[in-house]
């Protein structure tokens, strides 16, 4: 190092020291010190008090020194406040999420906490690192240790509200990170996962119906699992998204979707099965002609199951109004064109 900043020797021992208390006095201490730089606008000295934590501590192979880097990582942003530590967000928040994957569960959790509090002071300033903390929160979502995944649910559940304040949060980014994770078949991936759909499409600010062609197909696979939170609430999401598509059809890639869910309503699962017919019934009422070029891939997953001798069987009755819409669609097609003919 060759700043001239360096921290007291009781407030370094301390912060190596295995006892939780004297971390904390420690930290303590450093928050006062940046509290002092940062009224004197001394940002230089504050950089290498960040620089110092991450390299003797942060970095070290004592499990305690790391504990104590983490804390002395979130006292320096409490120290900040949300305008001064916009600046130092980097030194503040990445040697943190690296140690979202230590090997120590301890070290895990308290890296959630550092990242809460981090979070929390700086708000918006931190969606710099959206993917690599969406990142972070996936993996530790299915961490093996409790305490980690409780922390690491109140960090998830914090970012939430951040990205639902900040109407310039671009969501492309999140649906490309979340197209490829959402066929995962990791259970507490899943509820992780479709917990941020679910936050994606109550957010007023986002057209979700832009990102339907790349997020129907693993939706759908999702609800056949067989953990019943996670399928809840993936016919919550698939309900709401339906309901967009009917209130702005005009704005649905209908062409892009339409055999995604040919597929689908051609599931062994019956769930999968009946609420893909049910897509259809709305896409053919919905999209009219522009559905038309996709009929034979429709009747071939609607004729299979109108053999089903089981009449009242709600699936059979889906089915049986999709071929009715389809047929009604085709006909009335036939007839326009035959009167333009004509007139002709």
């Amino acid at each position: 190092m060759t700043s001239t900043v360096t921290l007291s020797a009781a407030v370094s021992r301390m912060l190596h020291d295995k006892l939780y208390e004297k971390r904390k006095i420690a930290a303590l201490e450093i928050e006062k010190l940046v509290k002092s730089y940062a009224k004197e606008n001394c940002h230089n000295e504050i950089s290498n008090v960040i620089e110092i934590l991450r390299v003797e501590y942060i970095l070290s192979q004592n499990i305690n020194s790391r504990k104590g880097g983490l804390i002395a990582l979130a006292a320096c942003t409490i120290a900040l406040g949300s305008q001064d530590a916009k600046v130092h967000i980097p030194g503040l928040l990445k040697p943190v999420i690296a140690c979202t994957t230590d090997p120590d569960s301890r070290m895990r959790y308290f890296a959630c906490e550092s990242l809460y509090n981090t979070v929390k002071v700086a708000r918006s300033d931190t969606l710099i690192f959206f993917n690599e903390l969406f990142d972070a929160l996936s993996k530790l979502s299915s961490d093996p240790d409790q305490n980690v995944r409780a922390g690491s649910e109140l960090l998830d559940r914090l970012i939430k509200d951040v990205v639902t304040e900040t109407p310039s949060f671009d969501a492309t980014i999140l649906v490309e990170i979340m197209r490829n994770k959402l066929y995962t078949k990791k259970q507490y991936t899943r509820k992780f996962l479709v917990s941020w759909l679910i936050c994606l499409v109550s957010i007023p600010y986002i057209d979700i119906i832009v990102y339907l062609p790349d997020l129907i197909d693993p939706l759908f696979l999702i609800l056949g699992d067989t953990n019943m939170e996670i399928q809840s609430t993936c016919q919550q999401i698939l309900s709401e998204l339906i309901q967009k598509i009917k209130n702005n059809p005009e704005k649905t890639d209908f062409p892009k979707m339409t055999n995604l869910i040919v597929v689908h309503s051609q599931s062994s699962d019956n769930l999968i099965k009946e609420t893909a017919l049910k897509w259809l019934v709305e896409f053919i009422q919905l999209a009219k002609s522009v559905i038309l070029p996709f009929a034979s891939g429709i009747l071939s997953a609607i004729l299979p199951t109108l053999a089903y001798d089981d009449f009242s069987n709600s699936i059979w009755e889906t089915a049986k109004k999709a071929n009715h819409c389809l047929m009604l669609l085709i006909t009335n097609e036939y007839d326009v064109r035959e009167n333009m003919e004509k007139n002709e």
